[in-house]
C-alpha cells in the first residue's frame, strides 16, 4: 500500500497490508522493488506515477488505470512492458451504458456484499459531521490527515 502520511502508512498496516509505504518518505519504486515488487498497481494517479508504475511492477504484473488525477497523458516505454510482460488496462465507469452499470452493480452485490454483510470487509470511517456542517468536514479534509471516510449525515 501506498499513501501520504506515516500515519495512514500505519493505518494500512493496521488494516493488514504486508508493505505499506509513506510516499512522504520512500523512494517508491526502490522500496517496492525491495519488497519484491507489485503484482499490480491499481493507478488513481496517472501521468506523474507512470515511470514508477512501470518500475514496481513485477514481469507479468498488472496495471489497472482507474483514474488520472495528474493527467491522462503519459510517455510510456512499450518495449519495457513487452519485455516485462505487463498488462496494462484502465476501466471507468461514467462512459458506460446504464444497463451495464446495472450488472455489474448486481454482480458486486452479489460477489462482493456477503463479505461487507460479514463484517470481512468494511467501511474505514474516521469522522462523521452533520449535513449542515459540510465546511467543517471538508476543512477536515483539506487538512489532509484524515484516515478513512469522512461522512455526511443527515
Amino acid at each position: 500500500a501506498t499513501s501520504r502520511g506515516a500515519a495512514k502508512a500505519e493505518a494500512a498496516r493496521a488494516l493488514g497490508a504486508d508493505v505499506s509505504l509513506d510516499a512522504t518518505e520512500h523512494d517508491l519504486a526502490a522500496a517496492i522493488q525491495e519488497a519484491g515488487g507489485a503484482d499490480v498497481v491499481l493507478d488513481m494517479v496517472g501521468a506523474a506515477y507512470a515511470e514508477l508504475n512501470l518500475n514496481a511492477l513485477k514481469p507479468g504484473g498488472r496495471w489497472v488505470v482507474i483514474a488520472t488525477l495528474t493527467g491522462a497523458k503519459a510517455e510510456v516505454d512499450l518495449m519495457r512492458i513487452m519485455l516485462k510482460r505487463i498488462i496494462l488496462t484502465g476501466s471507468t465507469l461514467r462512459s458506460r451504458p446504464a444497463d451495464e452499470k446495472a450488472r455489474l452493480a448486481a454482480a458486486v452485490e452479489a460477489t462482493v456484499w456477503p463479505w461487507v454483510a460479514s463484517g470481512a470487509v468494511k467501511a474505514q470511517v474516521e469522522a462523521t459531521f452533520p449535513l449542515a456542517e459540510a465546511a467543517a468536514a471538508h476543512a477536515h479534509l483539506e487538512a489532509g490527515a484524515h484516515v478513512g471516510k469522512v461522512v455526511l449525515l443527515p
